[in-house]
């Protein structure tokens, strides 16, 4: 058992991965309890989607190509936010927009550069591959992210759990959104390295998700979803090494095989619960016509002679 969890170590490149698996991860879970609490899992993916232009003009121009993705994220960031503000079109709708032209565009770009091959880890992510320079900006992000959240925590509860509210007693709700917006972008770009663009949604929203059923509160909730994306990161990174299998696709893949987990143990305990309550829970019986006549109620539980009334109106 020993061999199976050293051997992958005594390889630097496996090491490295390990680190910015538990770092993205870190990153992704912080950020995703507040997307998942606040029903923006579809934003999330469309970030992850919307960064693909940036990738490919950078690529194209010799220039740092994670530095181009974000440039596109907090540029689709605040274009959704810029659209929705006035209310005059609704968030789905702004996303769907942005998304669909920027991911077109992305693809577009690629078609002009004559090979896919080569920007493949773009989609898919090569976590096996990130170079120390780069660790240190996703160890960087990884960091600031929950100490951001953390300064802005009373903010984000306040305008997640009642925007109306955090209006009226003075908070600025668009300026917190457009905050996370961009934190999220930031994320986004960090995740990219590890999973690539097409399955990054999956890293920041499931671990989340699957700490909300088992807790409701926010700071549990946050706690459990780091762990969860952690063992996430270093199940599938194993898994893909013994299996000879894309580490991205493994370790989303074990992040979906937790929820489930979760959500069958979930079902479990509740139906137990349920059954050991006292008295179980019954439904209440509808009143026939022999107990309304007895207890001189129409079926609905009015009077019998409000009832006749109305039959004679």
């Amino acid at each position: 058992m020993l061999d199976i969890i050293l051997e992958p170590l005594r390889f630097g490149f496996m090491r490295t991965s390990l680190l910015a698996a538990v770092l993205v991860s870190i990153a992704c879970a912080t950020i995703g309890v507040y997307v998942v609490y606040r029903r923006m899992a579809f934003i999330g993916d469309a970030l992850a989607h919307t960064v693909l232009p940036g990738l490919v003009v950078a690529y194209l121009y010799g220039v740092n190509m994670y530095g181009g993705a974000l440039v596109a994220g907090v540029a689709s960031s605040l274009a959704i936010g810029r659209i929705t503000q006035n209310r005059a079109v609704s968030e789905d709708t702004a996303i769907g927009i942005v998304f669909s032209g920027m991911f077109a565009f992305g693809i577009f770009l690629m078609s002009r550069t004559g090979s896919f091959r080569e920007l493949a880890h773009m989609l898919f992510g090569n976590i096996l591959g990130i170079p120390s320079s780069l660790l240190v900006w996703i160890a960087l992000i990884a960091f600031a992210i929950p100490v951001v959240l953390f300064l802005l925590h009373k903010e984000l509860e306040l305008t997640s759990y009642d925007p109306s509210h955090a209006e009226v007693i003075g908070l600025r709700v668009d300026t917190v959104r457009y905050i996370l917006l961009v934190i999220l972008a930031f994320t986004v770009v960090t995740a990219i390295t590890a999973v690539g663009v097409v399955l990054t949604a999956a890293l920041i929203i499931t671990p989340p998700a699957t700490a909300s059923l088992l807790t409701r509160r926010l700071v549990p909730m946050m706690a459990l979803s780091t762990a969860f994306a952690v063992v996430s990161g270093i199940v599938g990174l194993y898994a893909s090494y013994y299996f000879n299998a894309a580490s991205g696709a493994a370790i989303v893949l074990t992040c979906t095989a937790i929820f489930a987990i979760c959500a069958v143990v979930e079902t479990v305990l509740r139906k137990r619960a349920l059954r050991l309550a006292p008295g179980g829970v019954q439904e209440r019986p509808a009143p026939d016509a022999a107990h309304s006549a007895a207890d001189g109620t129409a079926g609905n539980g009015a009077p019998a002679g409000a009832a006749e009334g109305c039959r004679r109106c």
